[in-house]
């Protein structure tokens, strides 16, 4: 089913891919705000991590050196990523997925797409220049979505309520 125009993908069920094609979602994607990903520790104990991130169209792609997460992401490959801006109202794309965590020679080609859209050109290049040596090696997190929701706290709100009840909140 061919999604159309704003309203037909806002009124799609929260959980369904078709969201990814929302005006808020695409916009956040797109942005310079950090993705947090949650995920469950070596320990047992849930955690959260802020991250760069680059959307592929299929893939959101995280990129790092190594690190405890690294572990338990193989080990716990399930993850929740949620972006969103502090805006009024505030805006946010909730996604949940498993995490393929690959092993990269050199700089992952998708942290340097990312370093160039947080922090521009030049500023990308001297932190590239300054990692990309013989022997460097990142590890690339992508997680293909399975399920996307967003939140605009105008036409959708937590838990799918309506903007009336979500007014009436607190009150008896």
């Amino acid at each position: 089913m061919a999604i159309e125009n704003r309203e037909d993908v806002m009124a799609l069920p929260q959980g369904d891919l078709g969201l990814l094609g929302s005006e808020v979602a695409r916009r956040l994607l797109a942005s310079r705000e950090l993705a947090r990903v949650a995920y469950v520790a070596a320990d047992g104990t849930p955690r959260v991590f802020p991250m760069l991130f680059h959307w592929t169209g299929a893939e959101i792609v995280l990129s790092t050196f190594g690190g405890a997460k690294v572990g338990a992401l193989r080990a716990r490959p399930d993850v929740a990523i949620t972006i969103d801006v502090a805006s009024t109202p505030p805006e946010a794309l909730l996604i949940r997925g498993r995490a393929r965590v690959t092993d990269v020679e050199g700089v992952v080609p998708e942290y340097a797409l990312a370093l160039r859209r947080y922090g521009g050109q030049e500023q990308a290049a001297a932190q590239l220049a300054a990692l990309d040596h013989p022997g460097v090696t990142m590890v690339r997190i992508a997680v293909r979505p399975a399920w996307a929701g967003v939140l605009d706290f105008q036409t959708r709100l937590p838990g799918g309520i309506s903007m009336r009840d979500f007014e009436r909140r607190g009150r008896r």
